[in-house]
């Protein structure tokens, strides 16, 4: 087994899933496995299949006959669900965000702290890499994605450095970045700086923000009457787009209303506000401290 992190708000999070012994779940971010070992303690003759794009993810698989292992992609969620003759599911969880499984793998190039090359993919058959993005990206570009995903106050700066540096030579690894950039991180908060920026990047790569809004259509489409969806986000932009959804349904604008001025939007909020970790569960595991969790039904 490929060691992952602990799952943060894991009781909570089988606990707005409302798990049916005989129910068809989802778990939608398989990685280590660890939520999926938990539903499956909840079922008797229903089934679960577990979503994700990582072959290293393949290492955890449980040897059970409840449980389908489906190398995709999330955003692909209803497309495998006709494949395996599935119409509709009772519930479907999402661990959104990187794994400390990635993190301490210096080859995949999350990890500021470690080195190595610029990659960050989630999935290693992609072809956008980090490095891609940091040389060919125009400086435009580059900076919509440091303020956007990264919120990172002098991206412009960034930019600019980013662009001067690899007209005379390519930044291909995490250690040549942060030379180019090491002037404009501010000492005192590096690693915070640093891990925003490389949040940026990651999200670039992965298109996490694309792939989130069309998993939380093609999810929604796929529950029943009843069913619940439980997302697990760790940053503003996700979290965001979870509760707007949720609230206004897949146009995002204004929640949808019938002609007596009751919602009709296809989701219902469980937890009016977000459920966040205890102080005792933050001591135990780190990643907890940023998690927020959202449960929606659908109508």
């Amino acid at each position: 087994m490929t060691e992952y992190h602990a799952p943060a708000l894991l009781a909570e999070s089988i606990e707005g899933l409302h798990i049916r012994p005989d129910g068809i779940y989802i778990d939608a971010t398989f990685g280590g496995g660890g939520h999926s070992r938990a539903i499956l303690e909840h079922l008797d003759e229903g089934h679960l299949f577990g979503f994700d794009q990582d072959t290293d993810a393949m290492a955890n698989i449980p040897d059970d006959s409840r449980f389908t292992f489906v190398h995709s992609n999330f955003k692909y969620i209803r497309n495998f669900m006709r494949y395996h003759e599935i119409d509709k599911v009772d519930g479907i969880l999402a661990d959104l965000g990187v794994s400390s499984h990635h993190l301490d793998d210096a080859s995949r190039g999350f990890a500021f702290r470690l080195g190595g090359d610029l990659d960050m993919r989630m999935n290693k058959s992609g072809r956008l890499t980090a490095a891609h993005i940091v040389n060919t990206y125009d400086e435009n570009k580059l900076r919509t994605i440091l303020k956007t995903y990264g919120e990172i106050d002098n991206a412009n700066t960034i930019a600019k450095l980013i662009v001067s540096h690899r007209s005379e030579s390519a930044i291909e690894t995490i250690e040549q970045l942060k030379q180019v950039i090491a002037g404009c991180v501010p000492k005192k908060f590096e690693h915070k700086y640093l891990a925003k920026l490389f949040q940026a990047l990651r999200m670039e790569v992965n298109q996490e923000m694309d792939v989130l809004a069309t998993f939380l259509q093609k999810a929604t489409e796929l529950l029943a009457p009843g069913g619940r969806l439980v997302i697990l986000t760790y940053h503003s932009l996700e979290d965001r787009m979870v509760k707007q959804f949720v609230k206004n349904g897949p146009n995002n604008t204004q929640a949808q209303t019938d002609v007596y001025g009751n919602s009709n939007t296809p989701l219902i909020a469980i937890n009016k506000k977000v459920i966040i970790a205890s102080d005792e569960e933050v001591k135990l595991n780190n990643r907890a401290r940023s998690a927020k969790l959202r449960i929606a039904e659908k109508r």
